[in-house]
This record gives structure tokens, sequence and C-alpha cells, in this order.
């Protein structure tokens, strides 16, 4: 089932607009509220919304490759990936949601919609190519950005209870001076915690497409603005289902979480000099888990003959990536380092020797 949302004034494609966090209609300018879609899944099953909703029937391929679907306004065919649960027309770029792919399993808890419009994160990317030390000034100058996407990136957000048990041997250490000696005392300290801690919304990005690296990177997410799932935040932007369910992916949630434990556990041996975890037991329960949809603006930028991937955070705009560096900047920093360190023991050999080497 497609799903395409209509203007009730002029009947023109409808899509969610991240400066309004409403429906918007370019070819008339009506803003929809979302609320009034809450509930659009029954409304469509009863009949209602005929005005303001479109949906057309599907076809699978044997081996789920892929599945063909018809827009509804210009009645051309697009063919999309296993994955694909928002896309546009290929030729009218209309909005298009697939309904098959957000229900039952597949039907997202929450979502956190997209606050930078495609023009704000344009202008942010260009302005943030320009401030790179090591960036080659052709890649700064060239402004070959080739594409821009908008797309809702499946997660699992954990809700984890932590017990731990930390043993440590830690020790203080004083210097001091008797007589003509320089003293130091080393005292150790068997340091045992027992900490319960919880976690609220952990995020793993469940997608295999995406690189998990540059996902944890973009964190973190502000969940103050985390909505219920509507289809309407959908309309406009390109969406994929999860790959991994949350079983499978629990594993990498527990290494973060074991981790933290044992982070917020040497926290409270800070006045300690030296902390050595000798043994620790740590337990990871999950209380609940979410399945979540967060916004990612995707770049693909040309640079001598290579495409560049980089990453922002849909909500908070931050940017992710590995651009391309200069070496004749790298190494006139390098070189400019080196010399300033050089100068600078120099002048510390005359400070205390008084002779200039």
């Amino acid at each position: 089932m497609v799903i395409q949302y209509k203007c009730p004034n002029c009947g023109a494609d409808m899509a969610f607009s991240a400066e309004t966090g409403m429906l918007h209609c370019e070819s008339c300018g009506l803003d929809e509220n979302i609320e009034k879609m809450e509930r659009h899944q029954e409304q469509l099953e009863t009949g209602s919304y005929r005005d303001f909703i479109s949906e057309t029937s599907h076809q699978t391929y044997e081996d789920d490759s892929a599945a063909q679907y018809q827009c509804k306004n210009c009645g051309a065919i697009l063919i999309t990936d296993k994955d694909t649960s928002a896309t546009t027309c290929s030729f009218c770029d209309a909005p298009m949601i697939l309904g098959d792919r957000l229900s039952g399993d597949l039907s997202p808890s929450k979502i956190i919609p997209f606050s930078i419009t495609k023009s704000q994160a344009e202008e942010a990317f260009r302005k943030w190519c320009k401030k790179g030390l090591l960036l080659p000034n052709a890649f700064k100058k060239s402004n070959r950005l080739k594409s821009i996407t908008g797309m809702y990136v499946p997660f699992w957000l954990y809700d984890l209870n932590t017990r731990g048990e930390i043993h440590a041997e830690c020790t203080k250490v004083h210097t001091y001076t008797e007589g003509e000696y320089d003293v130091t005392e080393t005292k150790y300290f068997d340091v045992y915690r027992d900490v319960n801690l919880y976690y609220n919304k952990i995020p793993v990005d469940a997608s295999e497409k995406m690189d998990d690296d540059m996902m944890d990177k973009l964190e973190p997410y502000d969940y103050g603005n985390l909505q219920d799932f509507n289809t309407p935040y959908l309309s406009g932007y390109l969406a994929e289902k999860y790959n991994y369910t949350d079983e499978e992916l629990f594993p990498r949630v527990e290494k973060r979480a074991n981790q933290y434990c044992i982070d917020y556990a040497r926290s409270t041996m800070s006045s300690y000099s030296s902390v050595n975890i000798r043994h620790k037991n740590i337990q990871i329960r999950p209380e609940d888990v979410y399945y979540t949809l967060l916004p990612v603006w995707m770049f693909c930028y040309d640079y001598e003959h290579a495409e560049h991937n980089f990453m922002m955070n849909g909500q908070t705009g931050k940017i992710v990536g590995k651009p391309p560096i200069s070496p004749e900047k790298a190494i006139g920093l390098f070189a400019g380092i080196s010399i300033l360190t050089f100068v600078i023991l120099k002048v510390i050999m005359f400070i205390i020797g008084g002779v200039w080497i």
C-alpha cells in the first residue's frame, strides 16, 4: 500500500516541513497539523480521509529483494529495494510512503522528526567544509555537492538496568623532601564498588547499509522531541525498515553499557592517583526497547573524481565524515609544530642554564 498525502485545498502533494513541524503544501501554502492524521490507518480501513490520502497496491518479487509500487499521481511504476519504507516517485517527485513496510512488527514506536530543513542543512554543510584546517583549498572552493538526502534511519532505543561489582587496586602517591632526599610515598588501597545504574534510550542503528561508526558519532539526539510514530512525518523523506532485531543488536548495546558502568565506577575513584581494575562482574538487563526512526541528512560530495560521503544529525546539525586531507598542509602543520617545540625547548634550556645552545 502506497500512502500519499494530498492537500485538501488544491489536491497537490503534501510533505512534512522541518521548519513548522506540519504537513506543508508547496502549491497553495497550506499547513496541516500532524495530530489530525494520528489515526489515519484506522480511518483508511473505514474509507474516510479519502480526500487527503491516496493508496495503491504493490507487487513483490519472488526473491523478496525488491517490490514494485505504482505512483497514484502519474501512474509510474517504482521499484524499491526490500528495506525502503518511504521514498519519492522518480518521475514526478511525489512523496510515497510504503505502508506495508510500516505495519505489524515493522511499525515504529517512536520518531524524532527532522528539525533542520534541506536548505539549512546545505548551508551548514558548506560552511563546515570551509572550516577544516587541513582541507585542500580546492575542496573548500569546488562547491560540488552532488546530492543531499534526508533519511529516517531505523534505531533501537534500549532502557537498561546495569548492576556491577567492581574491585580495583588504587594508589595514593605523596612526594616530599626530607633532608637531602626526595621521598615518594605510595599507599595501596583495595577499593570495592557496588553500582546499580539505569540507562534510558541508548541508541543502536539497525540498518545494515549505514556505517555504525558514523551513526555512533552522530549522537547525541535530544529525546525531549521524541514523538509517537505517525506516518505523515515521513512524507517527503526517505526511510528504511530495520534489518536487525533488538535481540540481535543487544550485544552491541551490552558492550556500551558495560563500559558506561566501568567509567562510572572509575569516576567515583577520582581521589586516587591510579586505578587498576582487578575484577568486575557486570550484569545488564533490558527494561524496555523502542523501534525508533531518527533523522539524518546525507551528503555526497564530488572531489577529484571521487565521492566523499558525510552525514548530519537532522535534529542537532552535528556533521560527521572523513574529508580529504591536503598533504602540503599536513606537512606544513607538522613542521610548524616541530619548530615551535624546538624554540620552546631552547628557551627553557636558556632559562635553566643561562646558555643558548
